[in-house]
């Protein structure tokens, strides 16, 4: 091998070192956006279950435990992760889910809150 060619691959190693950090880097911001997406699609499936047991006449349905039974555990288990709150009117019931949406590297940036919300007819 020629000096040129030993030259050349460690300059290829140096650029790939260099662009490594911008490659991992957006790597994880496609992990966020994918978890924030499923924390969405995660809170509508909440609203939808707890305002369909809100819906119920039955009194021993509880809206606020069939969200949170409706959530993946990783998502609701904190004490601040998920927020119900019912609102009846007339022969409606509409259902607001807030899930907070965790940070794929922990301590790194506040994503905020998921909310959806659904109404359904009472019976």
């Amino acid at each position: 091998m020629t000096t040129d060619n030993r030259r050349d691959r460690g300059q290829v190693a140096l650029e790939f070192a260099g662009f490594l950090p911008l490659m991992l880097i957006l790597a994880l911001a496609a992990v966020q956006l994918g978890v924030a997406a499923y924390a969405t699609a995660q809170a509508g499936t909440a609203a939808r279950a707890a305002a369909r047991a809100e819906s119920d006449d039955n009194w021993q349905t509880n809206g606020g435990h069939a969200g949170r039974s409706a959530v993946s555990d990783w998502l609701s288990d904190g004490p601040g992760d998920f927020h119900y709150s019912a609102r009846p009117g007339g022969g409606e019931v509409t259902v607001t889910v807030r899930i907070l949406i965790p940070s794929v590297v922990p301590g790194i940036g506040d994503w905020g809150h998921a909310e959806r919300s659904s109404t359904m007819p009472k019976d």
